[in-house]
């Protein structure tokens, strides 16, 4: 049995837009991975650590803990071996708390691929592989998040584009959700319930002979 640690936010955990409830597991995107993943004979379990207004490297003003760079190693350090870590943040460096752009938001995630990779792991375990996945790009806030995320989809753009450079200088893998689905209408952040089940076909598709090696 591999194992996949997913390291992700709100868009991974699976709230529903709007609302402050969460999709199950099965219907959650790593789940689907896992379940076609399986289906195909790969014996892989899908770890979520997955975590609501998680930043890659800021910390929210108002809740503790939403850095994602601290405690990171030791998530892996808990959860090895593991076979590979998918590594989907950045949404939440556009709230409105903070001034960041593209470029910055892709440093953040460079900081917590090399903290994956430096984690203190036992001897001889592998160091895992990495995907890097540019989540759906911010539209216009909408609903009960719109002041948390105001003007985001301003300072978003390009960062697709900034994620893939990084995965390139790094020699990780690279996806782009961008590539085969969209933020939701309802909110212009999440992702809706199809979202989740196109996005974890499309990575399982992926994977069959991509980053992880997964046999």
């Amino acid at each position: 049995m591999q194992q996949i640690l997913v390291y992700g936010d709100s868009l991974t955990w699976g709230i529903i837009p709007d609302t402050r409830q969460r999709l199950p597991f099965e219907r959650r995107w790593p789940g689907v991975l896992e379940q076609h993943l399986n289906r195909r004979g790969r014996q892989v379990r899908v770890i979520e650590n997955c975590l609501n207004g998680r930043r890659t490297v800021w910390d929210d003003p108002f809740k503790p803990g939403r850095n994602g760079a601290e405690g990171l190693a030791q998530v892996i350090e808990m959860h090895s071996p593991l076979q590979l870590v998918i590594l989907m943040l950045g949404s939440n460096d556009f709230q409105s708390t903070h001034d960041n752009n593209a470029w910055l938001s892709a440093q953040g995630s460079e900081r917590l691929i090399r903290s994956i990779r430096q984690a203190p792991i036992e001897p001889g375990m592998p160091i895992p592989e990495i995907l890097l996945v540019a989540p759906p790009r911010i539209t216009a806030p909408k609903g009960v998040i719109a002041p948390k995320f105001e003007g985001a989809e301003h300072r978003c753009p390009g960062l697709s584009e900034a994620l893939e450079a990084v995965a390139e200088a790094l020699s990780t893998g690279f996806f782009d959700a961008n590539r085969v689905i969209a933020s939701s209408s309802v909110d212009g952040i999440h992702l809706e319930e199809a979202s989740h089940r196109i996005l974890g076909e499309a990575l399982a598709e992926e994977l069959q002979n991509g980053p992880g090696n997964l046999t």
